[in-house]
């Protein structure tokens, strides 16, 4: 099986933390969907990463898609079973997911536009949402026991994301959240794999 991915991108992140938790094995094929790299857009008619390719031709795509597929895969061991927690789960990777879509929007916008066509008022709205999810996170931070799941990836991914892109501008005030990685790095230890 391969998953089609960016270094950069925190949906692959997500995804290829979460296979290597969960034991599915996996090649990581780096790609740069710039160049509309053939094998990516067999798989993806889309050339989105992430793209999981299975042994036998099935593609697999959207981060989420991914995960659970995984989750299937390895008799569960990214969502709980139980309908309540798994709906907390869901809302979490939603929340990660969802700063990581404002961020790109305003990457994208700095990398897409030549200065001086660069909407500003677009940037301030989709920074507004980042701020508001952080601090929502920050004051329901999700507990992380011994056994990680796919809303503890999805928020790792989003953190190593924001810290890369955005670093020094989302700390103050979020002492949880600084302290996060630190503590999923304790419950899985394989996360210094995917920092770089």
């Amino acid at each position: 099986m391969k998953i089609f991915y960016s270094d950069a991108s925190p949906y692959s992140t997500k995804v290829r933390m979460a296979a290597h938790y969960a034991g599915l094995p996996v090649e990581s094929v780096a790609v740069d969907t710039n160049a509309n790299p053939a094998e990516l857009l067999a798989a993806n008619p889309l050339g989105k990463i992430p793209t999981l390719l299975t042994d036998d031709g099935l593609a697999v795509y959207d981060s989420r898609a991914i995960m659970n597929y995984i989750d299937r895969q390895t008799r569960g061991s990214l969502y709980p079973r139980n309908a309540a927690k798994r709906t907390e789960v869901d809302v979490l990777e939603a929340t990660a997911d969802g700063i990581c879509d404002s961020l790109l929007s305003i990457v994208y916008e700095h990398r897409a536009r030549p200065e001086d066509k660069v909407h500003q008022p677009w940037i301030d709205r989709q920074w507004q949402k980042v701020e508001r999810a952080l601090d929502h996170l920050e004051a329901h931070m999700p507990r992380l026991g011994k056994k990680p799941h796919a809303g503890h990836f999805a928020l790792a991914a989003m953190l190593r994301y924001i810290e890369m892109r955005f670093a020094g501008k989302w700390q103050r005030g979020r002492p949880k959240l600084k302290r996060y990685l630190a503590r999923f790095e304790a419950v899985f230890p394989d996360y210094a794999t995917f920092k770089d």
